[in-house]
């Protein structure tokens, strides 16, 4: 229920400093049918008040001047009607005690103050945020993908969404696409990443959100991070070699070897490096590599079983692809493709290449007949960007200015 004060009650107020007579009615009298009615819902007293609904607040014979939501003190945001008769807040905190106060004008100039307390039950269940990558003020490449992780499943995605913002020093364009039921995804249209050299921020405005049966976030949450210089790598596994490109400048160039292809499981080539565009996705120095990924005991070297420790290495995918030191294979870099599908690198360009990245740097692979697959990693601008939008909960896509 809602508190409604009408001007009637509110003639003790207007009227204390009156007394005056004017054809035989006071100019309290006269203002009581002039004093707009204010109407607060949740009411004053409510102690089981749904989260998910906010609070609204009405005038009617006036207009709102002035709404304060306040949580211990601390403000609640909220937005106007542009005709100024109502007022909606946001999601409220379960579990909560509110305070409300506004403040309406008639056309004749009567104001009315109207003040109500009330409280939300609390969450049963409660969705909060588990992981998100990038970390807090962490400096990545212009393809980073903002990745967010529930700590369970969410329901009502299209409630959950709409709490969610990112915005960026210099605009663009993006989506959300989920990947299932407890991770989202947020990254810029194909073929316009990030602007370098600026800052992005996520917020999640989860507090109140219903996301499923029973299921409130309890908390907001935000992050900021740094996109650094624009790094572009392109490698060709036909000419064997890695450019590196700042900023649109050729900063590199090395010899390298790919894979060499030659092992057919289920029709896919595991020896041959994916071509695509990949993300880096994260270090390793060294990385400890073996032959239990395609199911070759490390001990069994006859039939390809291997353990290397690798300095200097680069993840650009989930099957064990890497850019990578190997002082081995220095004489077939920029000759022949011997790997088992990560790109060797002489050492000295490996350790250059490990310094200079950032996470999330595209690496652009051409030249093999095996394509990188869209949620191999962080691969996801190889999914058309109509698809991606489609993984929308809402459809839809947004701007980040």
């Amino acid at each position: 229920m809602g508190t409604a004060l009408a001007g009637v009650v509110l003639l003790l107020t207007t009227a204390c400093s009156g007394g005056e007579k004017d054809n035989g009615v006071t100019v309290g009298e006269k203002a009581a049918a002039n004093v707009p009615q204010v109407t607060i819902d949740p009411g004053n007293g409510n102690v089981k008040a749904k989260p998910e609904e906010g609070v609204k607040v009405t005038a009617v014979g006036g207009t709102l001047d002035k709404v304060t939501l306040s949580l211990k003190g601390k403000p609640v945001a909220g937005e106007m009607a542009a005709d100024k008769t109502t007022w909606q807040s946001r999601t409220l905190r379960p579990g909560s005690r509110y305070q409300v106060t506004a403040v309406a004008t008639s056309p004749q100039g009567k104001s009315a103050t109207v003040n109500a307390a009330f409280a939300t039950h609390k969450a049963p269940r409660e969705l909060g945020i588990a992981d998100v990558t990038p970390t807090k003020n962490e400096k990545v490449g212009v393809g980073i993908p903002i990745q967010v992780t529930f700590n369970r499943g969410v329901e009502d995605k299209d409630a959950v969404e709409k709490a969610l913002e990112v915005k960026s020093t210099k605009p663009a364009t993006g989506a959300w696409h989920w990947v299932n039921d407890t991770t989202v995804i947020f990254r810029t249209k194909n073929g316009q990443y990030w602007e370098p050299n600026q800052k992005v921020r996520l917020r999640a405005r989860l507090a109140g959100v219903k996301a499923g049966k029973k299921t409130y976030g309890v908390s907001d949450f935000t992050r900021t991070f740094r996109i650094g210089d624009e790094h572009m790598v392109y490698v060709s596994t036909k000419s064997k070699k890695a450019v590196a490109k700042e900023n649109g400048k050729k900063v590199r160039s090395w010899p390298i070897s790919a894979g060499k292809g030659g092992r057919v499981v289920n029709g896919v080539d595991t020896y041959l490096t994916t071509s695509g565009i990949h993300l880096t996705m994260g270090k390793e120095n060294p990385a400890i590599m073996t032959s239990e990924w395609m199911g070759v005991d490390p001990e069994d070297k006859e039939n390809g079983g291997y353990k290397e420790v690798i300095p200097h290495a680069v993840r650009i995918s989930n099957s064990g692809e890497y850019i990578h030191s190997m002082a081995a294979t220095v004489w077939a870099q920029g000759r022949q493709n011997v790997s088992h599908g990560c790109i060797n690198s002489p050492p000295k360009d490996a350790r250059w290449f490990y310094n200079w990245s950032y996470r999330g740097d595209p690496v652009i692979v051409t030249g093999t007949k095996r394509e990188v697959e869209w949620n191999n990693g962080w691969s996801y601008y190889q999914m058309s960007w109509k698809r991606w939008v489609k993984g929308s909960a809402l459809d839809r896509s947004v701007t980040t200015g």
